[in-house]
């Protein structure tokens, strides 16, 4: 994994991303000129050039790309159940309950964050694996972030789901901005899928 990851890494400092902001308006939520999420809470998940990642999505590639999904793999020596475990996981500083949490997913492993006082790692700056600290603001969560989803390609549904999306724009509207407020940025998330698509491409 080191020389994977050390490979991606230099391969995605090579590349730009084009973040698209999103427009809120009385109307709702417009990914350019589509209304991604309108004010009666009617959403679009799929359209000609993107992607609306959301696990309630009933459209399958916007569902299956979901870091909810129920896609098990190996990271960092552990089995996991899914993304979404690992981004819950990191609050818990004990880590016999991380390791329980990494069992879950879909919106099971979403809401074990309501069995953790998950704000505090917002007031704090600080995130844990395996009884580490990391610091939400630094390089080395960063990379972490990379690990897991590379690690995540170990499963094939996962690669083959990624490498289907083709060249359309992967968005997760529903995204918080702000570090402070979320494990994972729309813009994180968005560009690592981004990023990792474009690696696949050149084997």
């Amino acid at each position: 994994m080191k020389r994977t990851l050390k490979k991606f890494q230099d391969f995605k400092n090579s590349l730009n991303f084009n973040f698209i902001e999103l427009k809120k308006t009385d109307d709702g939520i417009f990914f350019g000129n589509v209304c991604l999420e309108k004010s009666t809470g009617e959403k679009i998940f799929e359209g000609e050039n993107f992607i609306n990642i959301s696990f309630k999505s009933r459209t399958s590639i916007a569902k299956i790309l979901s870091n909810l999904f129920p896609y098990s793999f190996k990271f960092k020596g552990k089995k996991v159940a899914s993304i979404e475990g690992v981004l819950q996981a990191i609050k818990y500083k004990d880590k016999k309950t991380q390791n329980l949490v990494l069992k879950y997913s879909g919106l099971d492993a979403y809401h074990t964050r309501g069995c953790n006082n998950y704000d505090f790692w917002g007031n704090t700056g600080l995130l844990y694996w395996q009884g580490k600290e990391i610091k939400r603001n630094s390089k080395e969560y960063q990379t972490f972030l990379d690990e897991l989803y590379l690690s995540a390609l170990k499963n094939l549904l996962y690669k083959r789901a990624l490498i289907s999306s083709g060249n359309k724009y992967l968005i997760h509207h529903i995204g918080r901005d702000n570090i402070n407020e979320t494990v994972l940025t729309r813009y994180e998330y968005e560009s690592r899928l981004y990023y990792i698509r474009e690696f696949l491409k050149v084997g």
